[in-house]
């Protein structure tokens, strides 16, 4: 840090397991990639290629160096891998990953129905092949999980090989752990945390009253995912007490 100041929370260090911020890019250019690096690469542990923008980003292969020379690991969205998955092209999807040298992957059901089992199954095949992110929950606004459930199917994921189970809201965050006025399902979220390690899930969060939330329940070492790339620097202010939104969460009282 830049100079010496007091009653600063510890983070947790790179390369690290909890305290994860996962950054979305939607589209960023070769540039803006190098310049996100630039302020952003102590801050940030992974960056996911937002949805299937990959398949449509120009000089991909370019952008992903740049990110690989900061030693950031990177993934494709979740939605790319549905969109291999339906097409009958899951080995392609597996070569395109290597291709790329892309080593950690996402498997996701938010768009297409998959039965459990198989989706595991596929967890269990990518983990083979590097580290998988599975999420939970539906795009579908209209689609209730109940609590018990994220967690059955959350447990369920782990152990087929996840890493991380990320909790799903989309970039809006405004579906599954939220309501579609994007407050918290705080029941939800709670109950989840009785029976899931807390440092086993990536909570999408890229709104900042999401984030806030999310570091007064468990605290600075929380996952955050779907953060904004101008939001880096924010939100690791945030985290250690230096916004003004958990100014007093670590002074001594």
């Amino acid at each position: 840090m830049n100079f010496n100041l007091t009653q600063i929370p510890d983070r947790t260090i790179k390369p690290r397991k909890s305290g994860i911020t996962m950054v979305m890019d939607k589209g960023l250019s070769t540039e803006e990639a190098r310049n996100l690096m630039n302020v952003g690469h102590p801050h940030i542990d992974m960056v996911k290629l937002g949805f299937g923008t990959s398949f449509v980003t120009p000089n991909l292969k370019e952008k992903l160096e740049v990110y690989r020379s900061y030693d950031m690991p990177v993934y494709f969205g979740g939605t790319l891998f549905e969109a291999f998955l339906i097409r009958n092209q899951f080995e392609d999807y597996i070569n395109v990953c290597k291709e790329f040298g892309v080593s950690y992957m996402e498997v996701s059901d938010g768009s297409i129905t998959i039965p459990h089992a198989e989706k595991c199954g596929y967890i269990e095949k990518l983990s083979k092949h590097g580290v998988v992110l599975s999420e939970v929950g539906s795009k579908d606004a209209a689609h209730i999980i109940p609590p018990y459930k994220w967690i059955e199917l959350m447990r369920a994921e782990l152990n087929a090989g996840s890493v991380y189970v990320i909790a799903e809201a989309r970039e809006a965050g405004n579906v599954g752990i939220y309501r579609g006025s994007g407050e918290v399902r705080e029941g939800l979220v709670q109950e989840i945390l009785t029976q899931i390690p807390a440092e086993n899930i990536l909570w999408e969060a890229p709104q900042k009253a999401q984030q806030l939330y999310f570091l007064e329940l468990i605290g600075c070492n929380v996952n955050l995912g779907n953060i904004a790339p101008s939001e880096i620097i924010a939100l690791e202010a945030m985290r250690i007490g230096l916004r003004g939104d958990t100014f007093e969460l670590y002074l001594d009282k």
